[in-house]
């Protein structure tokens, strides 16, 4: 059994078109399937439109979660909620930008033995040229830090069985799975599509949550950060002893030296510094506050259809 698992957070203006495409797809899938939405705490009517489809649908179930948990944590919320009774599961997003076409492919790389299929965008003719922008940045950021990422992969990808139940084994409050899929192994394989335009609804990552989302990324998965910060403060340090030693040759050469504008920059600086330092430092901090809490992830408030 394969269960297409699809996050939704106010998803209402898309959900119908959405329904319509993958229960036409899953007859031509090689392997039976269901569809498994999760609905992320939406305030509109998301949840009402899953249980009506649920319904008509036998292929169709859902999960409500009680509150909004993001993405990420809803995708997981899905994941482990089937990760029992899936030969495997695929991951995409409830407006389909991603090609479900790829879904037909993902499924006949799993029977041939791979257990991670990465879905891989082409290109992003699609995105603004900041998007495009700064998704380059992320990525190459991101590997420079030493994580795994694919280059191009968001979250539409294939897990078998044995992997979903490998990534169930991470303990970690704070996901990203971009990163924890590519620590799995296992025989992987990535099937590259073109991705479209979204029909209707709006992005649910605008810039603010992109940069979080980012910076979750970083601090999850590297502590080459923490470790920047030494070698800052050596090269600060040794700035600092330059500036001593031309204090002084100044003052023995009786010349004068500038007051309080030097003394100012250098303030500033050095603070700013400082504070980026100490910025850094608790956002790790802030990780392992949240990590030792063990809180649960997200509460199920409802079920649909039969999952």
């Amino acid at each position: 059994m394969i269960y297409i698992v699809v996050p939704c957070y106010n998803e209402e203006a898309v959900l119908k078109d959405t329904t319509e495409q993958l229960v036409a797809l899953l007859p031509r899938l090689s392997l039976p399937a269901r569809i498994l939405y999760v609905d992320d705490g939406s305030r509109d009517a998301t949840w009402d439109m899953i249980e009506a489809f649920a319904k008509a649908h036998p292929e169709v179930c859902g999960i409500r979660l009680a509150h909004n948990v993001g993405h990420q944590n809803a995708l997981w919320a899905g994941m482990e909620h089937v990760a029992d009774r899936a030969d495997a599961i695929i991951s995409i997003d409830a407006d389909l930008q991603d090609d479900i076409e790829v879904i037909v492919r993902m499924v006949d790389d799993f029977r041939d033995g791979a257990d991670v299929v990465y879905g891989v965008r082409r290109d992003r003719t699609t995105d603004s040229f900041f998007k495009r922008a700064t998704a380059l940045c992320f990525y190459k950021a991101m590997n420079s830090l030493g994580t795994g990422t694919v280059y191009n992969h968001a979250d539409f990808r294939l897990l078998s069985h044995r992997a979903l139940r490998a990534l169930m084994d991470f303990p970690e409050r704070n996901l990203f799975l971009r990163g924890m899929v590519p620590m799995l192994g296992f025989h992987t394989k990535m099937e590259y599509y073109d991705r479209l335009e979204r029909k209707a609804g709006e992005t649910k990552y605008p810039l603010s949550k992109m940069l979080a989302f980012a910076a979750d990324g970083i601090t999850s998965f590297s502590i080459k950060p923490l470790r920047s910060i030494f070698f800052c403060g050596v090269l600060f340090l040794l700035v600092a002893v330059g500036v001593i030693v031309w204090a002084l040759i100044e003052y023995f050469d009786h010349n004068t030296i500038a007051g309080w504008t030097s003394l100012l920059i250098s303030i500033w600086f050095v603070g700013g510094c400082l504070l980026m330092a100490m910025g850094v430092m608790g956002e790790y901090i802030g990780k392992m506050y949240q990590e030792v809490k063990r809180r649960p992830r997200y509460f199920v408030m409802d079920e649909a259809g039969n999952i």
